[in-house]
């Protein structure tokens, strides 16, 4: 038996949502990588600090647009911040001569384990979805 044609344009609304919220959160993780490595240039050139100002208002626009799709805060923000943390480590080691030593690596792969589990434990159980 084939789904209704109502069903099938609601998964494919449900995709472009989600997708959407993903494309809204990678801005968002990128813009405050952005206006934070930006923040540690403005330490040598203060002309860096309009970096900083226009990085940071992107990237909570683009967070609010995130929440506006849905995606449950502590996902969005878990996200955000471990790949905030592991990219700005990154980069900053690159440009900047940063220490990125084997605790850091360690702290930052635990950081991404613990905002994997949230992900994982946002989602309803497929049971539950049924009783409801």
């Amino acid at each position: 038996m084939r789904p209704a044609p109502d069903a099938i344009l609601l998964r494919r609304r449900e995709r472009c949502r989600v997708m959407r919220s993903w494309a809204f959160l990678c801005g968002a993780i990128a813009a405050e990588v952005t206006g934070t490595l930006a923040m540690r240039a403005s330490q040598d050139h203060p002309a860096w600090l309009i970096v900083v100002a226009v990085g940071y208002f992107i990237a909570f626009f683009m967070l609010t647009q995130v929440l506006r799709a849905g995606m449950p805060v502590g996902v969005a923000y878990g996200v955000w911040g471990a790949m905030g943390t592991a990219l700005i480590a990154g980069i900053a080691a690159l440009v900047f001569g940063d220490p990125f030593t084997t605790p850091i690596v360690g702290g930052i792969a635990m950081i991404i384990a613990g905002v994997l589990m949230v992900e994982f434990g946002s989602h309803r159980d497929s049971a539950e979805d049924a009783a409801r």
